[in-house]
């Protein structure tokens, strides 16, 4: 037989056919039942960052078949070595393989036995291959760091197979329903480690090459292909120990290790308290978390070795934020939750990726306010998400949290907001609906009957509703799914409208779909969610009670039925819908109710209101002003009583609404009403919280710690106060040390901020000096805080050159930083139209760095489509999107968004600007 090599580019040329079968799913007819991989790699000499292997697969055939197809993408393929063999009751049978084709839209391929393969047969394969360690951060590729004393590359292997990635590094049957115990061998120089899923059974040396060995791990779990992981380094570790024998470590390049510290004390602890909380215990022997140099997403669940983006698992104690720390906590706690929800219980096929990305999000938050309850970080990051999820939800090219995925370039477009966010804002819905007893009782019968299988989203209702049954948390003519599915299958979120009977006390509640877009028809509006209701009044003041007190419900053909809330107050005292945003939807009111709650907000028991409502209330007025259903008027009446306000969230919905504002207005004749109205608003915070001065010992919260700096964000980008004095103040003393690397005097927690401020005001000679220490740091969240911080600069030439640099082939900017400095151009007043051109006349170019992953590519979309403010913009990208429809495949749902966010943004202009500065003059 030739040799046959799988390059997509190449199969033309080739003169192969394509395959009759042409389904986005493998066909059904075999089930894989062990993998042997065996996998050589080559770090250094003459087969440098290459590697070649071996698969053995085991596989059952459940219907006669004439042929086997499997995924396989950019290997080569030897066929001279290729075998399959027949495994009888007491003889085996070689069989030999007629011909292969293979399909490039599905990535298959496809072996011709030369006889049938017949049902309640086992048979095994036998496929030889080889390719380059890639640099493109997905399936089986290459990262690297360098030694901080010869100052020359380190190499390392590392894998990354969700979601369909594992057919770059070995054929297999890709697809998460495919599950199957794996047994690895790895074969590798002897100075490096070896590290997989499972633990190390046995080490001995390599046949042929000296100083090489095969390290061969315990066989797995059965598990999905996205799920497998393995990876040569010369990595350090931190053990961990955990009372239930697991064995966990935490590995980072040698000269990182001082920032393991604070993952390596978390993560067990973390574990421990999913194990409890799921009533299963974590079923492997070990697990490692490991930092990757080089890593495209935050990081990946792999069962038992888990990789991270270096910002995502290392944290310094003298140089690290507060904000990095939340993060780092976040996304370990993510992950570790995927061992259950994802891992042990994995989705059937990506139409519910939601199961697993939901619930880690969720989770994780509960996890996280476990372990570290002063931190208080549950609500906070609950909040976020919605708000994140309402924003995302309002487009019409939004789509549900449960879709259909039909080819597998759709599949990378479903891990975004609407999945994480949306998702876990759902859960939590549910969780409190449903109780603690049902929510817990539900999760461990789902995870217990599903336990290395695989599983869809009608299971876990099924878990679910017995559990609320049994517990009374719903009555027995009520089921989860009827309520669940109209969350999980639809588009959008409901706004919640409260049209009171003051002389009857009651009111009448209807609800609709929230549009930003205000030109959408009405009969695109009426949808129907089963709605959980809490409230209370301004006499009962229960925010604590999020249990509901009523539900919005609908018919069985899915329309809104009417419901009318009786026993309310009269027309002195408001009512409040939604205690503590415990459902994702809006509530709007009639004017008389909105005129209550002003006059409440704006007197001394403004307090009186839960501080997530007082949130919650500045989030919504905003967001009907945008589209038409109230005005700015009432928003700067609402706003007015923010001089008393020293909560957090209240601060963080105003401070987000007024940027979306700001990035508009900026850029016409218009853009200082906005400063003058901060320099009106912001003092009296601003004093509270000592301005820019390092006070953060003092602060007793970690709320007071964001809030202090999400206020000196603000005021030193709007000039109020001292702040920008103060910040180039603190850069220049910086500038000032012997040893700027080794010892920095900017706060830890203020140094985003005072980067940006020293760069904004100052000279190419501060830009070069931030530059320096970028090139010379040797922890990855500084090099991120100072990336972002360089686009800053309003020197043309130097956005110009950050530009060049974000995407110059093994350039001083990862590939996986591209996206952090060209954002920090883009979302530069200055750097805007910079970053515009550049993107659409260089687009060939930076298509080409990203190919063929489009995950990093879409997320250069954002902070374009906050700013396009006028038609002609609006219709130049849209012909630029129209020309280069080839090369945005892949990121075409992420195009139509962005295509819509602009038009928004367009439409805004045209009909709120002259209506938000006259409410704007008047509040001056």
């Amino acid at each position: 037989m030739k040799w046959f090599i799988l390059f997509v580019a190449s199969l033309v040329g080739l003169g192969l056919a394509s395959s009759s079968y042409d389904h986005y799913r493998l066909p059904t007819d075999l089930l894989p039942q062990r993998y042997h991989l065996r996998i050589l790699t080559h770090l250094e000499g003459p087969e440098a960052l290459r590697f070649s292997g071996s698969v053995k697969i085991l596989i059952q055939v459940l219907q006669d078949t004439k042929n086997i197809s499997l995924h396989s993408r950019d290997l080569t393929i030897d066929e001279s070595r290729t075998t399959l063999t027949h495994l009888g009751p007491e003889t085996t049978e070689n069989i030999c393989v007629s011909s292969t084709e293979v399909n490039p839209t599905h990535d298959y391929y496809i072996l011709f036995p030369c006889h049938e393969l017949l049902a309640y047969n086992y048979y095994e394969l036998n496929l030889f291959f080889s390719a380059e360690l890639n640099q493109k951060m997905a399936g089986y590729y290459r990262s690297s760091y360098t030694d901080s004393v010869t100052k020359s590359p380190r190499w390392i292997s590392t894998t990354q197979f969700e979601p369909a990635s594992a057919r770059l590094a070995f054929p297999c049957f890709d697809e998460p329903n495919y599950k199957a115990p794996f047994v690895v061998t790895l074969g590798h120089h002897k100075k490096y480690n070896a590290l997989s899923n499972m633990p190390v059974k046995t080490t001995k040396p390599h046949e042929s090459l000296s100083d090489y060995v095969w390290t061969e791990f315990q066989e797995s779990v059965p598990m999905s292909t996205y799920l497998v992981a393995y990876s040569i380094n010369d990595f350090s570790y931190k053990p961990s120990t955990l009372p239930n024998g697991v064995l966990f470590r935490t590995w980072a390049r040698p000269e990182a290790m001082d920032q393991c510290d604070f993952a390596a004390d978390l993560g067990p602890k973390i574990l421990q308290y999913y194990e409890e909380l799921f009533g299963i215990k974590f079923p492997l022997p070990k697990i490692d978390q490991m930092a990757v140099p080089d890593f495209e997403s935050a990081a990946m669940e792999n069962w038992g070795l888990v990789t991270y983006r270096e910002t995502a698992l290392l944290f310094s104690n003298n140089s690290s934020s507060l904000e990095i720390r939340d993060n780092v906590a976040s996304v370990v706690a993510h992950e570790l939750a995927h061992q259950w929800f994802g891992n042990l219980v994995t989705m059937n096929w990506w139409t519910d990726l939601w199961l697993n990305e939901g619930f880690a999000t969720y989770v994780a938050a509960l996890g996280v306010h476990h372990i570290h309850p002063e931190w208080r970080s549950k609500d906070r990051k609950s909040i976020s998400d919605i708000w994140d999820t309402f924003r995302h939800d309002a487009l019409r090219s939004s789509k549900p949290i449960s879709r259909p995925i039909e080819v597998v370039s759709q599949i990378a477009e479903t891990f975004n907001v609407i999945s994480y966010k949306k998702g876990s804002s759902v859960i939590r819905m549910m969780h409190l609906f449903l109780g603690e007893e049902a929510f817990r009782s539900g999760l461990n019968s789902y995870l217990q009957d599903y336990k290395y299988e695989n599983a869809e989203q009608d299971n876990l209702w099924v878990s679910l509703t017995k559990a609320a049954h049994e517990s009374g948390a719903l009555p027995r003519n009520a089921d989860v799914k009827t309520i669940m599915d109209r969350w999980t299958l639809q588009t959008g979120y409901p706004v919640v409208n409260v049209i009171r009977d003051y002389a009857a006390g009651s009111a009448d509640i209807s609800q609709e779909r929230y549009f930003s877009n205000n030109e959408v028809s009405s009969s695109h509006r009426k949808k129907c969610w089963w709605v959980p209701l809490s409230y209370t009044t301004q006499a009962e003041l229960d925010f604590n009670n999020m249990s509901p007190q009523d539900w919005l419900e609908c018919s069985k053909k899915g329309q809104s039925l009417p419901k009318t809330i009786d026993n309310l107050p009269g027309a002195d005292q408001w009512v409040i819908f939604n205690t503590q945003l415990s459902t994702p939807y809006r509530a709007n009111y009639d004017a008389q109710n909105w005129k209550l709650l002003i006059k409440t907000l704006n007197s001394e028991n403004f307090n009186s209101i839960h501080v997530i409502n007082r949130a919650q209330l500045i989030d919504d007025i905003f967001t009907f002003a945008w589209t038409g259903e109230q005005d700015y008027e009432t928003v700067m009446e609402v706003l007015e009583y923010m001089h008393r306000e020293r909560e957090l969230l209240p601060w963080r919905a105003a401070f987000d609404n007024i940027r979306l504002i700001n990035r508009i207005v900026r850029r016409t004749s218009q853009g200082g009403l906005i400063r003058q109205y901060m320099k009106k608003l912001l003092p009296p915070i601003y004093e509270y919280v000592n301005g820019i001065n390092d006070t953060f010992a003092s602060f007793q919260h970690q709320d007071e710690i964001i809030l202090k700096v999400n206020v000196v964000s603000m005021a030193c980008q709007f000039q109020v106060g001292d702040c920008v004095a103060r910040a180039v103040e603190y850069f220049r003393q910086w500038q000032a040390e012997p040893n700027p690397e080794e010892s920095n005097p900017v706060p830890v927690n203020l140094r985003s901020i005072v980067y940006c401020t020293a760069i904004r005001t100052g000279s190419e000679d501060d830009w070069q000096f931030l530059w320096t220490r970028y090139t010379k740091s040797n922890k990855a969240d500084e090099k991120v805080t100072i990336l972002d911080s360089l686009g800053c600069s309003r020197v043309v030439w130097l956005l110009q050159e950050m530009l060049e640099l974000s995407f110059e082939a093994r350039g001083p900017i990862r590939p996986q930083d591209s996206v952090i400095s060209f954002d920090s151009v883009a979302e530069n007043p200055v750097g805007f139209m910079l970053a515009k051109q550049y993107f659409m006349h260089n687009f060939d170019h930076i298509h080409k760095f990203y190919y063929p992953s489009v995950k990093s590519m879409s997320k250069l979309l954002t902070p374009l489509s906050m700013q396009m403010i006028d038609l002609k913009e609006f219709h130049e990208f849209e012909d630029f999107a129209g020309r280069s429809r080839n090369l945005l495949q892949g990121i075409e749902e992420k195009v139509q968004q962005t295509l819509e966010r602009m038009r928004i943004t367009v439409q805004w202009k045209q009909q709120n600007f002259d209506d938000f500065n006259s409410a704007i003059r008047q509040s001056l």
